[in-house]
């Protein structure tokens, strides 16, 4: 992987680590790799906010069976995007 990959991924996981909607992030480092690879492939190709909002609905009720709306996906879709504007 070039150090661009793991210096993206490092970032999204520190992110995610931060938002750490089910509050395991200390306990289980590697909770959210399910969303490491789908987030960049979305934000390369100019996802805006709301497709990432929607995707980490998605993500939060799918496949954590959470109720999005204790977790704000929105206002991490907007610090998603944020950071990839800055960094990409």
């Amino acid at each position: 992987m070039r150090a661009a990959g793991r210096d993206t991924e490092s970032g999204l996981r520190q992110l995610l680590d931060e938002w750490d909607p089910i509050g395991v992030a200390d306990e289980a480092r590697d909770e959210y790799d399910c969303m490491l690879a789908p987030l960049p492939h979305r934000l390369r190709r100019g996802a805006d906010e709301t497709e990432i909002s929607d995707f980490l609905r998605f993500e939060l009720e799918d496949h954590f069976g959470l109720d999005p709306r204790l977790s704000d996906p929105e206002r991490m879709a907007a610090r998603l995007t944020s950071w990839w504007a800055a960094t990409g």
